[in-house]
Protein backbone atom coordinates (compact mmCIF):
# COMPACT_ATOMS: atom_id res chain seq x y z
CA UNK A 1 0.00 0.00 0.00
CA UNK A 2 0.81 3.55 -0.71
CA UNK A 3 -0.03 7.19 0.26
CA UNK A 4 -0.01 9.86 -2.85
CA UNK A 5 0.32 12.87 -1.84
CA UNK A 6 -0.04 15.31 -4.99
CA UNK A 7 0.11 19.71 -4.45
CA UNK A 8 -1.22 21.37 -7.93
CA UNK A 9 -2.63 24.16 -8.72
CA UNK A 10 -5.98 25.44 -7.53
CA UNK A 11 -7.45 25.84 -10.81
CA UNK A 12 -6.92 22.10 -11.81
CA UNK A 13 -8.89 20.29 -8.75
CA UNK A 14 -12.11 19.68 -10.91
CA UNK A 15 -9.81 18.38 -14.36
CA UNK A 16 -7.88 15.62 -11.67
CA UNK A 17 -10.68 14.66 -9.49
CA UNK A 18 -13.00 14.19 -12.78
CA UNK A 19 -9.56 11.84 -14.19
CA UNK A 20 -8.78 9.96 -11.06
CA UNK A 21 -13.28 9.01 -10.83
CA UNK A 22 -12.68 8.19 -15.14
CA UNK A 23 -9.46 6.03 -13.72
CA UNK A 24 -11.71 4.22 -10.97
CA UNK A 25 -9.78 5.77 -8.65
CA UNK A 26 -12.78 7.27 -6.32
CA UNK A 27 -11.53 7.58 -2.89
CA UNK A 28 -9.82 10.66 -2.86
CA UNK A 29 -8.81 13.46 0.43
CA UNK A 30 -9.07 17.24 -0.55
CA UNK A 31 -7.13 20.09 1.69
CA UNK A 32 -6.21 23.27 0.91
CA UNK A 33 -2.63 24.52 1.87
CA UNK A 34 -0.67 27.03 1.39
CA UNK A 35 3.25 26.98 0.67
CA UNK A 36 6.31 28.26 -2.18
CA UNK A 37 8.48 26.56 -5.04
CA UNK A 38 9.52 27.50 -7.71
CA UNK A 39 6.33 29.34 -8.99
CA UNK A 40 7.05 33.05 -8.46
CA UNK A 41 3.82 35.07 -8.83
CA UNK A 42 3.46 39.41 -8.86
CA UNK A 43 0.00 40.95 -7.22
CA UNK A 44 -0.43 44.49 -6.87
CA UNK A 45 -1.75 45.69 -3.61
CA UNK A 46 -2.47 49.81 -3.40
CA UNK A 47 -0.35 50.57 -6.32
CA UNK A 48 3.05 48.38 -5.42
CA UNK A 49 4.33 45.27 -7.01
CA UNK A 50 4.52 42.55 -4.13
CA UNK A 51 5.50 38.84 -3.89
CA UNK A 52 3.50 37.01 -1.45
CA UNK A 53 5.20 34.35 1.01
CA UNK A 54 2.93 31.87 0.49
CA UNK A 55 0.72 30.52 -2.80
CA UNK A 56 -2.28 28.27 -2.21
CA UNK A 57 -2.75 25.32 -3.63
CA UNK A 58 -4.53 21.94 -2.84
CA UNK A 59 -3.12 18.92 -1.45
CA UNK A 60 -4.54 15.37 -2.34
CA UNK A 61 -4.46 12.16 -0.57
CA UNK A 62 -4.48 9.02 -1.89
CA UNK A 63 -4.38 5.29 -0.75
CA UNK A 64 -4.20 3.00 -2.64
CA UNK A 65 -2.58 -0.62 -3.51
CA UNK A 66 0.43 -1.13 -5.10
CA UNK A 67 -1.10 -2.01 -8.35
CA UNK A 68 -2.75 1.55 -8.07
CA UNK A 69 0.34 3.60 -7.70
CA UNK A 70 1.31 3.97 -11.50
CA UNK A 71 -2.28 4.47 -12.51
CA UNK A 72 -3.02 7.06 -10.25
CA UNK A 73 0.71 9.22 -10.51
CA UNK A 74 -0.01 9.02 -14.46
CA UNK A 75 -3.58 10.29 -14.41
CA UNK A 76 -2.50 13.58 -11.94
CA UNK A 77 0.76 14.11 -14.11
CA UNK A 78 -1.30 14.25 -17.28
CA UNK A 79 -4.60 15.74 -15.81
CA UNK A 80 -2.57 19.14 -13.46
CA UNK A 81 0.03 19.31 -16.40
CA UNK A 82 -0.48 23.17 -17.81
CA UNK A 83 0.57 23.65 -21.39
CA UNK A 84 2.91 20.97 -21.35
CA UNK A 85 4.25 21.78 -18.23
CA UNK A 86 4.97 24.56 -16.48
CA UNK A 87 6.36 25.97 -12.72
CA UNK A 88 3.41 25.89 -10.24
CA UNK A 89 1.95 22.14 -11.74
CA UNK A 90 2.54 21.15 -8.41
CA UNK A 91 4.44 18.17 -6.85
CA UNK A 92 3.43 14.19 -5.96
CA UNK A 93 5.39 11.92 -3.26
CA UNK A 94 4.66 8.56 -3.21
CA UNK A 95 4.85 7.56 0.63
CA UNK A 96 5.04 3.48 1.85
CA UNK A 97 1.85 2.90 3.90
CA UNK A 98 2.28 0.10 6.67
CA UNK A 99 -1.09 0.22 7.80
CA UNK A 100 -4.92 1.01 6.96
CA UNK A 101 -7.99 0.29 8.99
CA UNK A 102 -11.41 0.99 8.32
CA UNK A 103 -13.20 1.97 11.58
CA UNK A 104 -16.27 0.58 10.69
CA UNK A 105 -15.87 -2.87 9.84
CA UNK A 106 -12.53 -3.16 11.74
CA UNK A 107 -10.66 -4.24 8.23
CA UNK A 108 -6.84 -4.48 8.11
CA UNK A 109 -4.83 -4.03 4.86
CA UNK A 110 -5.37 -3.82 1.24
CA UNK A 111 -8.83 -4.67 1.85
CA UNK A 112 -9.46 -1.43 3.92
CA UNK A 113 -8.42 0.83 0.93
Amino acid sequence: MKLITAIIRESQLDQVREALMHADISRITVSRVSGHGQQVREEIYRGRIIIPNLTPKIKMEIAVNDDYVDTTVNTIIEAAKTNGGTVGDGKIFITKLEECIRIRTEERGGSAV
